[in-house]
């Protein structure tokens, strides 16, 4: 639709005027105005389906591959393959089975493009209601056909699902006669099936219209005398049907509906108001109609006395503050709404433009971004609009008003939309334009030339005023980065843009600053964060209204799922601004360091001194842990400093006495009951607050469930932890238990976080996380094998399992559960997560697993299989396809704090070979004389030991093993602290390259630096006296259980590649 004020004397008439670029009354004197052809004899039109109906199989292939990176054009080559006797055409004359062709098929895509081809997944895609839809302009053209007294029939190769029904996605009351290749086993182009569908019609070849969008079909039809019609693009092959029937197929009014219940407006007293403001003197009846489009202010279309008018509202009831200002699109009448001529035009409210040719997407998108530099080329004070809105600190207001706005409509905590209240006026761009905005830029609300790529008119100017002029062009940006399935603002981010001809958000934004005559801004990123913080407000407000009824939009309640979606979206931008920032801060020259690594009052009977390597002299307020890189505990912001010296003083007392008694409770035979000493120390470290410490701030910004503390923060008291096999589980800090708290804190719902979250959190129960299978390489988390079928109000799951750790633990309440809800999916939207008691039936444990022998009880390491196993539906998390990302965000700031434990591994590990070959000290004597079990060496009890007549400690060997796995743990730790403190800075995405580094670099330098600690040890080493071989076998299983190396030095490498070049 386009919209003109009836009524005179509005500023904005201006702008409107100078946004157009002409009056709309010049369209009509170029408009067509149809004639009947007198003396046409067509009776009938025909239609294919794919490709004039619906997208064809080629296009579907051509997105498909370029998103599962399979080679382009593979699909439709091995669719042409073997002609009449390939597989394909085979299949539409149902001569095999949709299995036996996806076999046969898969086998040829695979051949020839020397890789394998889930033809599944392209199979689910073409077939999928989201993909085989109608196109809008074919069902008005055959709506109008029909009136017009025609036949209308539909003649397609087609073919039979799995279900044995043919896969005719239409509605088939739209047609006269259905003929479908799979039914006849005949296909296009035998004449026969032609011959077939005429004879069914009753016509002659000369008095129907075919329109197909392959040669060889279209030559086939025309060589019987039927009149054809090759179809490149829907919205063209209408107007060449049009210029043949004589007559318009597009009557109507479009994207219109009847009136939803809950926005009905009197029409009585609405013709009143209309006949005497408009001097129209009628009887006859008032049409009203409501407009789909919009989410906020319901939209009418009114015609009354050969008027077309169009009737803009707010929506009823109580409103958000300042929100809905529709008088700031033209004059106010005195009553909350503005009335507007209708006039036609084309809306399009799929950005991705289907049915266009590449060239006019482009030309679209060419224009949309000419008519933006238009409107922001306006002189406010040349036009009297200098006055509009407030000068300066546009941005600063605009955040306020929709944090405003978002509170007000505030239903539940969303933890984005917390860190982005928080982030946003901490970022703000220094430099700021002033122009007219338009503050709604977006395709959808352009009205173009319905023959050209022009626009005509602009509509929604209700958040117009004086401001920034790059957030309109971010927020005309959006669809960009949203998918197609997004179902309230449509995007493309799943889309090739390339082989769809439209501008990537980078090349649009250059083609407007060329345009403006404006150097690129650095900080887009923030725009862009801030459009999306803006649409996920909106999107909560439209939420809100829906729960009392007042949202115009019949798809209003969906919005409250979408808000979080929205607010990720939002936050991922803040993050890359972030790492823009941090990557610009200068580099300071390093201050005096202080680098001893233990304090030599400690006694190395417990080895955990102070480090303070730091470089900064002294902690203080400006050196916490979120504003520089804290490389010592002593820099540590005072409160976190205080922790850690608490937990220090923990270990010391409590936790490194305990070891040899838990040791041993690990060897006995109760060691699958839990160790009550392990029960009583958890108690311990509740009262003394080392309670859950690793959730990190971003994910829990509250405080409700974790200590609030930074990655960088927990880094430190995470290697004091890993010092000591056991102090994990006893400050609540061990896998899996943190990865799967963290899942159900950022994705779990409130059902959910009440039953599993809190006795998880409060230390009652345990849990595991299934993934791993021993029928695939795991490392891809997309091989996974393992079934969750729907079943009525249950999914029910099959699989095997293993590596399962803690799923041995009698405490062990919850498994988190990793299986395919849908292998015809695309790749990583296949997978799904669900919260599995333990006690369900049909969870059967095999056997327990040892590492290099040793059985790690109570929780252990099972092998498992899940034969039939129910689970209730609201057992779900996130939803159906979630699987992966859920998998990739439980992964989060856990993906660091094994490192950070190995850490503290290799300062034990070295201690202990520091004190193994010098003399003890008295005060090590005097402790050892206290022991209570003496016979335990866990700590080093020996005199000086003397290898081929020189002490160990004298030995160059020796000395060099000291000295290199000093350096080693010193550079693990940074290059660990740096990876925590990009993640803290510009989040988890933008530290990918630091994360993987790490993983590649921590477990090989634990095994090397307690490698030589065994060999100080010699055989002693090797034993079950000394947590060496423990610290080990675990630093070697972690270059598994992390992820292999390989990988990791893939990502590297990747991004290297990528970043660098």
């Amino acid at each position: 639709m386009c919209v003109r004020s009836c009524f005179q004397s509005s500023c904005l008439q201006w702008a409107w005027r100078t946004a157009f670029l002409k009056h709309i009354q010049r369209r009509h004197q170029g408009s067509h105005r149809w004639t009947h052809l007198g003396g046409s004899t067509y009776r009938a039109v025909i239609f294919d389906m794919g490709g004039v109906l619906i997208p064809s199989p080629g296009r579907v292939a051509a997105e498909w591959e370029v998103q599962n990176r399979i080679p382009s054009g593979t699909i439709l080559k091995a669719l042409m393959e073997g002609g009449e006797n390939g597989p394909w055409m085979r299949f539409m004359r149902a001569e095999i089975t949709a299995e036996g062709f996806l076999r046969e098929f898969g086998r040829l895509c695979s051949e020839m493009s020397k890789t394998s081809v889930p033809v599944d997944s392209f199979f689910s895609l073409l077939t999928s209601e989201r993909v085989a839809k109608q196109f809008p302009v074919m069902t008005e053209a055959i709506t109008q056909i029909r009136a017009k007294g025609l036949q209308t029939a539909v003649l397609s190769n087609n073919f039979y699902l799995p279900n044995q029904k043919s896969f005719l996605p239409l509605d088939r009351k739209q047609f006269d006669v259905v003929v479908e290749s799979c039914v006849e086993g005949i296909c296009k182009p035998d004449p026969r099936i032609y011959k077939l569908c005429l004879e069914r019609l009753g016509l002659q070849p000369s008095e129907s219209i075919f329109l197909d969008d392959l040669g060889p079909n279209v030559k086939a039809a025309a060589s019987l005398g039927i009149h054809t019609i090759k179809v490149n693009d829907p919205e063209t092959a209408v107007k060449e049907l049009e210029a043949l029937l004589g007559f318009t197929l597009r009557l109507g009014v479009p994207n219109t509906q009847p009136v939803r219940k809950t926005m009905e407006i009197p029409k009585d007293s609405l013709k009143k108001y209309l006949k005497d403001l408009l001097g129209i003197q009628t009887t006859g009846p008032l049409e009203l109609l409501q407009f789909d489009h919009g989410q906020s202010n319901p939209t009418y279309y009114i015609s009354l006395a050969n008027r077309d008018l169009v009737l803009r509202k707010k929506p009823p009831g109580t409103l958000l503050p300042s929100a809905h200002a529709i008088e700031r699109e033209f004059s106010v009448v005195g009553t909350p709404f503005y009335v507007m001529e209708y006039c036609p035009g084309l809306i399009y409210k799929d950005p991705s433009l289907p049915g266009l040719e590449p060239s006019h997407r482009r030309a679209i998108y060419t224009a949309m971004n000419t008519v933006l530099c238009k409107i922001h080329s306006v002189d406010p004070q040349a036009v009297g609009l200098e006055d509009y809105g407030k000068q300066g600190a546009y941005i600063p207001r605009q955040v306020r008003t929709w944090v405003k706005q978002y509170r007000a409509s505030e239903t539940s905590t969303i933890p984005a939309m917390e860190r982005l209240i928080e982030w946003l006026p901490l970022h703000l761009p220094h430099q700021q334009r002033t122009t007219l905005v338009h503050g709604d830029f977006r395709l959808d609300n352009l009205v173009f030339h319905p023959e050209k790529p022009e626009v005509l008119a602009v509509l929604d100017w209700e958040l117009s005023t004086l401001g920034d002029p790059l957030i309109d062009v971010a927020y005309s940006c959006l669809a960009h980065y949203l998918p197609s399935s997004f179902p309230v603002l449509r995007g493309f981010n799943d889309c090739d843009l390339t082989q769809l001809g439209i501008p990537a958000a980078e090349e649009y934004f250059r083609m407007y600053c060329l345009q403006m005559g404006l150097p690129p801004t650095e900080n887009w990123n923030f725009y862009m964060a801030f459009s999306f913080f803006r649409l996920a407000a909106i999107l909560q407000g439209v939420y809100w209204r829906s729960l009392t009824g007042q949202a115009s939009s019949a798809h209003a309640e969906q919005t409250g799922k979408l808000t979080e979606f929205v607010s990720n979206l939002a936050w991922d931008f803040a993050v890359k601004e972030g790492f823009r920032v941090f990557k610009e801060m200068p580099f300071k020259n390093p201050l005096t360091r202080s680098c001893h690594t233990w304090a030599r009052s400690q006694s190395q009977w417990y080895p955990i001194g102070t480090r303070s390597y730091s470089s900064v002299p002294e902690a203080s307020p400006a050196h916490a842990s979120r504003g520089g890189l804290v490389i010592s505990p002593e820099s540590l912001s005072p409160p976190v400093r205080e922790l850690y010296h608490r937990l220090k003083r923990f270990m010391e007392q409590h936790v490194y006495p305990a070891e040899p008694e838990l040791q041993s409770h690990q060897a006995s035979a109760a060691r699958w009951s839990p160790s009550p000493l392990i029960e009583d120390l958890k108690e311990k470290a509740k009262a003394e607050g080392l309670w859950n410490l690793f959730l990190p701030l971003e994910a829990d910004p509250e405080k409700k469930y974790g200590a609030g503390l930074t990655n960088v923060e927990y880094a430190h008291l995470c290697e004091l932890m890993g010092t000591s096999l056991y102090a994990p589980e006893i400050c609540n800090c061990s896998a899996p238990d943190t990865g799967n708290m963290e899942l159900l804190v950022r994705y779990g719902t409130e059902a959910q976080k009440a039953r599993w979250l809190m006795p998880l959190l409060e230390g009652k129960a345990r849990s595991c996380f299934a993934m791993t299978e021993p029928q695939v390489a795991s490392s891809d988390a997309t091989n996974i094998e393992a079934s969750i079928r729907e079943e009525d109000s249950f999914y029910v799951i099959n699989g095997h399992k293993w590596w399962i750790t803690g799923i041995l633990d009698p405490r062990c309440q919850l498994c988190v559960f990793m299986g395919k809800t849908d292998p015809h999916a695309p790749r990583h939207r296949q997978q799904s997560v669900l919260l599995v008691p333990m006690d369900t039936p049909g969870i059967k444990i095999i056997r327990p697993l040892t590492v290099y022998g040793l059985e790690d009880a109570p929780g252990g390491h099972g092998e498992v299989r899940f034969e039939h196993v129910h689970v209730p539906k609201e057992n779900m998390v996130l939803g159906p396809g979630r699987g992966f990302e859920i998998a990739q965000g439980r992964l989060g700031p856990g993906r660091i704090h094994h490192c950070m434990r190995l850490i503290g591994f290799s300062e034990r590990a070295l201690a202990l070979m520091k004190a193994r070959i010098q003399p003890p000290t008295a005060e090590g004597r005097e402790q050892e004389r206290g022991l209570r079990r003496p016979c335990f060496h866990w700590s080093c009890r020996v005199k000086s030991r003397v290898a081929f007549g020189k002490p160990l400690v004298e030995q160059g060997t020796v000395l060099a093993d000291i000295a290199q796995s000093r350096v080693e743990i010193e550079q693990a730790r940074l290059l660990v602290l740096r990876a925590a403190h990009v993640m803290d800075l510009a989040g988890n995405k933008a530290a990918a390259l630091d994360i993987a580094m790490i993983k590649m670099v921590a477990p090989s330098m634990a095994s090397r630096v307690i490698d030589r600690a065994i060999q100080a040890f010699g055989a002693a080493g090797l034993s079950s006296d000394y947590p060496l071989a423990q610290f080990f076998t675990w630093a070697r299983a972690l270059r598994f259980a992390d992820g292999p190396d390989e990988v990791h030095r893939a990502t590297v490498a990747k991004l290297e590649l990528k970043h660098r070049i």
